[in-house]
């Protein structure tokens, strides 16, 4: 049988050492945990971002694809002719603003003195008929005008609408009186069409959203009135 011949103190301040070598080691083990997590994390972290640029990359060179296809389809239809299109002279088509109804020669008309206050031609599609005055402002920023006079089927208006409501720059609405079931209108430029399908509808939205004939090109389609 053996005994420990140290003091109690010294038997106290050896357990108190043993205590502190194993906390020590403790908090050693833990610090290499930590410190490993943090390299891990870190390493995640870094291939995350890295694969989230390369992705933000790859998408950013579709987009430009996209919108470089876009503007080439876009040119080629505005060069494609417009049959029976009708034409009126800029140079006639007075622009000064007026507080009265304008008495205009052509329906809808496609030019001429008009309200200040254009209408809202941002992709808009009206349920009813809008004051010529206000319409033509909007042909003067750049807008195309599509009109009905109700013949036209469900089927195209809604064909119709879909493709203003889309496209900044537009607006659509029933006009009671015009010749042609379906008519499109920009500044000084006009066209009867067959239905939503004819070609000669993607044409002129192509030639004449903010297209050359614009006589205020920048001014804006949105901040005037509705109807």
């Amino acid at each position: 049988m053996s005994f420990d011949h140290r003091t109690p103190m010294d038997q106290t301040r050896g357990t108190d050492r043993a205590r502190d070598r194993r906390n020590r080691v403790v908090a050693i083990g833990l610090s290499a945990v930590v410190v490993a997590g943090l390299l891990g994390f870190g390493t995640y972290m870094l291939l995350e971002k890295s694969e989230a640029k390369e992705n933000d990359g790859a998408s950013r060179a579709q987009d430009g694809k996209q919108t470089e296809q876009t503007e080439q389809e876009r040119k080629k239809l505005a060069a494609e002719p417009i049959a029976d299109e009708r034409t009126w002279d800029a140079k006639t088509l007075t622009r000064h603003h007026v507080g009265t109804d304008v008495k205009y020669p052509m329906k809808p008309p496609v030019g001429g003195n008009h309200n200040p206050a254009w209408l809202n031609c941002d992709g808009v599609v009206y349920e009813k008929a809008v004051p010529d005055v206000n319409a033509v402002h909007a042909l003067e920023h750049g807008a195309v005008w599509v009109t009905h006079n109700g013949k036209a089927s469900p089927d195209d208006i809604g064909r119709l609408a879909s493709r203003v409501r889309s496209t900044p720059f537009s607006l659509m609405s029933p006009y009671e009186g015009q010749a042609g079931t379906i008519m499109l209108s920009a500044w000084g430029k006009q066209v009867t069409v067959d239905g939503a399908d004819d070609p000669r509808v993607a044409r002129f939205f192509a030639r004449y959203v903010q297209g050359a004939q614009t006589p205020e090109p920048g001014a804006p389609c949105t901040g005037g009135i509705d109807g």
